[in-house]
């Protein structure tokens, strides 16, 4: 369906705060045929899933075999013929659908790939015989981290103590890698924490033992217990509505919302299309939430306009500033080591999500291979986001003009919880052709219990913030790196570098002294595409060299970053050399379908030897190609009062700005949504 953009934002529907509703326009009908409700993307469904389970299992039985699925997704199809058979799909076949499989099958790694069109057929199956373990599963994690449990030195430890063993809970945490040359064990931290009066678990932790579990064997091979520290208190700590004691402040007054037609957005499969939006939602167990294949129409030329192949966040990179013994190893990978997509949480309608919300399910591969079902795993919905443009004119003589343009966003949410902290990742869509990834962080600050209550009593450095009683907040990074695979207007796009630069009037021939001016470069190799922002001034740009506007310019999009943040670990630390993806802020690769982990494809325990970083040695040349940008949005968490006991939400985004795209302001003819009477409510 194609339809001016003026006409498909009137079908947005939204009201917040009062008795108002906007004016919706038919939505004409339209045949929508058989290829587009299953898109080359999608993710794998309930029954590709099983059917990779049985021709695994049917391979490898389970009678002589032990056999356990580490990562099941879509392989990722060739992009040219998935690109032609969009553009075309009744002269063009849809690429062959497979899937790739992680799985450890008699103690090794085997990479498989596995047709999803026909039964008992795997295409290939290769050996991992480099460093580096598979991403965890969650049913190794549950088992492991029952083991203290029935420990004999732990229930001494815990008696020893005075705690009761039943209100004690136990969490995994990975190991990392620290100089070792020899192969490791598929091994696990496990820290215990005490509940006995609230649910905050993470802000009790049990200090001073340290068990460390091998979960191919199952068992603790690593076992002290070295010091006996206060358990931080449980008071003020709970954060369960049903628990919390009144009175509640502040009081917030009821709002509405309120969308008599439903939605403004459609959603078919997977494809969603909203105002001159048209994209699709993937999921990967790994990544969590893909955007694919986003385009938007544009009302200049009247067709719609590839901007993003493929955008997802490639890695979560999480190192702890306490070199102790029983904190240095804490630099998580959360991608890698736990999986964003596993780790997706449903989402609670009317709360994460408002209503007329729409959400979508997923499924993966549990251990045995078996499809998990996530319900409400994203949700996409409109927000009113105050204002589009607007100006006052008053230097006309008699005579005051004002307008303004209502904006309108489309958000994909997902919520993504590894252990304590709880990530709300969003997608924003505009219709002035912007895309806004934002991050949100809530739930808990990981916790070192002290015997300190006061500021005044510390002695030396405790690498974090004493946030009550007992409990240091310790300092810690946040560094997301997303994979941002633009083909703007076609595929073949340069990386273009704008410099602002003071220029000095050293000629008289200005009463100014000074001046700033711009200075562009086509950056040619991927060496010199990788940027550290906040050094300099400058523009960075995704253009299309073939193709220019009316007045010459090269259509593009731009990235307007978030405040840069530097890693201040020291390069050659082992965490820093595992995720030395940091290291700039922006790097540009040449499309590589193979390469889409800035942290490796094996990242527990891994040695930094197959990432971002290594790849572009290479120094490949990315000018006039298919290339990928690669942005790091970073965050140093010097914990406070008020992060405990659980955070408010902490943010970040940036922006992704059409920057010649368009002709003109494509928004210049949108009008703000109509009023009118909301049933029940008087006149507004």
């Amino acid at each position: 369906m194609i339809m001016k953009v003026w006409q498909l934002l009137a079908l947005v529907t939204l009201t917040l705060f009062s008795c108002v509703e906007v004016e919706v326009e038919a939505e004409e009908e339209v045949s929508t045929r058989a290829w587009q409700l299953t898109h080359p993307l999608d993710p794998l469904s309930q029954q590709e899933l099983t059917l990779v389970q049985t021709t695994v299992l049917n391979k490898y039985p389970t009678a002589t075999n032990t056999v356990f699925f580490h990562y099941v997704g879509l392989q990722d199809p060739d992009k040219a013929t998935l690109l032609k058979s969009l553009s075309s799909p009744r002269s063009h076949s849809q690429p062959p659908r497979t899937a790739f499989v992680i799985a450890i099958i008699n103690s090794q790694t085997h990479q498989l790939t596995v047709n999803l069109q026909l039964p008992n057929v795997v295409l290939s199956d290769t050996l991992h015989r480099g460093t580096g373990f598979p991403t965890l599963t969650v049913e190794e994690q549950t088992e492991a981290i029952a083991l203290p449990l029935k420990y004999g030195p732990f229930l001494e430890s815990v008696k020893k103590r005075g705690l009761n063993v039943s209100e004690v809970v136990c969490s995994s945490f990975t190991v990392g890698w620290y100089g070792q040359t020899e192969r490791g064990r598929r091994v696990l931290r496990i820290e215990c924490f005490l509940k006995n009066g609230t649910a905050n678990i993470y802000v009790r932790p049990i200090n001073g033992i340290v068990i460390l579990a091998d979960i191919d064997r199952m068992e603790i091979v690593v076992y002290r217990d070295n010091a006996v520290e206060p358990v931080p208190k449980a008071e003020n700590t709970e954060y369960r509505a049903s628990h919390l004691k009144p009175p509640f402040s502040p009081r917030l007054h009821s709002y509405a919302f309120h969308q008599p037609q439903g939605p403004g957005f459609t959603i078919r499969g997977h494809t969603l299309s909203w105002a001159n939006w048209k994209f699709h939602i993937g999921y990967d167990v790994r990544a969590g939430v893909v955007i694919s294949t986003a385009s938007i129409y544009d009302p200049e030329v009247h067709k719609s306009r590839s901007v993003l192949y493929r955008g997802y966040i490639s890695e979560l990179f999480v190192p702890y500033q306490d070199p102790t013994e029983e904190w240095y190893y804490k630099t998580f990978f959360d991608a890698g080591e736990f999986g964003f997509g596993q780790s997706m949480v449903s989402l609670e309608p009317l709360h994460d999500c408002p209503p007329h919300a729409q959400f979508l399910d997923v499924y993966f591969a549990g251990r045995d291979g078996t499809p998990q079902h996530l319900k409400n795993a994203i949700c996409v919905f409109e927000k009113y986001g105050g204002i589009s443009w607007r100006h006052t004119e008053t230097g006309i003589p008699n005579e005051e003009i004002r307008e303004v343009r209502s904006d309108v966003s489309l958000i994909v949410r997902s919520v993504v919880t590894v252990g304590n902290y709880d990530n709300v990742i969003d997608w924003e869509f505009k219709p002035s052709g912007s895309i806004k990834p934002a991050i949100s962080l809530s739930g808990m600050l990981e916790i070192k219990a002290v015997d300190i209550t006061h500021k005044d009593q510390i002695k030396g450095d405790q690498h974090g913030t004493l946030v009550s009683e007992n409990s240091i907040g310790v300092y810690h990074d946040h560094y997301y790196i997303y994979h941002l695979d633009f083909d703007i207007d076609g595929v073949d796009n340069s990386f273009v570098k704008t410099n602002l630069k003071t220029v000095q009037v050293t000629d008289n021939s200005s009463k100014r002294k000074s001046y700033w001016t711009t200075s562009s470069e086509v950056v040619k190799s991927e060496s010199d595409a990788k940027i550290k922002l906040g050094l300099s001034p400058c523009e960075l740009a995704v253009v299309n060299p073939s193709k220019k506007t009316s007045t010459g310019n090269e259509v593009g999009y731009r990235l307007i970053p978030n405040a840069a943040a530097h890693p201040l670990l020291t390069e050659d630390d082992y965490p820093q050399r595992r995720g030395a993806f940091t290291n700039y802020n922006v790097w540009v690769t040449p499309y590589n379908k193979t390469q889409k982990w800035a942290g490796g494809l094996y990242v527990d325990q891994s040695r930094g030897d197959d990432t971002l970083a290594v790849w572009t040695k290479q120094n490949r040349s990315i000018e006039n190609k298919d290339i990928v940008l690669w942005y790091v949005v970073g965050i140093h968490h010097v914990p406070c009062q008020e992060d405990f006991p659980i955070m408010p939400l902490l943010s970040t985004e940036f922006e992704l700005r059409p920057t010649n795209f368009f002709e003109r302001n494509p928004v210049l003819k949108t009008l703000s949504p109509g009023i009118v009477k909301w049933p029940g409510c008087g006149k507004p």
